[in-house]
């Protein structure tokens, strides 16, 4: 499970890695054009069965922290869709139980061949 710090809140957001690290790529995209989004997601029975959502704008502070060491691939499908969402009235909304199909870490070899003489 990774950790959102958001703004000047001591406690982290806590979400598992994939989840976190599609949202960073999101959100590192659109702040560096100066958009501004919303993010919200249901609660779990640990903090609550409400609903947050967060404001996210480049002069909030945020910083992203993985539990595990290995960069997470990124799904291009899924990012298209986050995108999408965020760039919506609703904002984007994020799910627990979100499945993201994983994808090889490896890119796919895209050389020609050569031809033999």
């Amino acid at each position: 499970m990774g950790s959102l710090y958001y703004g000047n809140l001591d406690s982290p957001i806590v979400m598992p890695d994939r989840i976190l690290a599609h949202l960073a790529a999101v959100a590192t995209t659109k702040l560096r054009r100066s958009e501004s989004f919303v993010v919200s997601w249901k609660g779990t029975g640990a903090d609550g069965e409400g609903r947050t959502t967060l404001w996210f704008q480049p002069s909030i502070p945020l910083r992203f922290v993985y539990d595990q060491a290995a960069a997470i691939p990124l799904n291009p499908a899924t990012l298209r869709e986050m995108a999408d969402q965020a760039t919506s009235n609703g904002g984007l909304v994020l799910d627990a139980d979100l499945d993201i199909p994983e994808i090889s870490a490896a890119r796919p070899d895209t050389r020609r061949p050569v031809a033999a003489a």
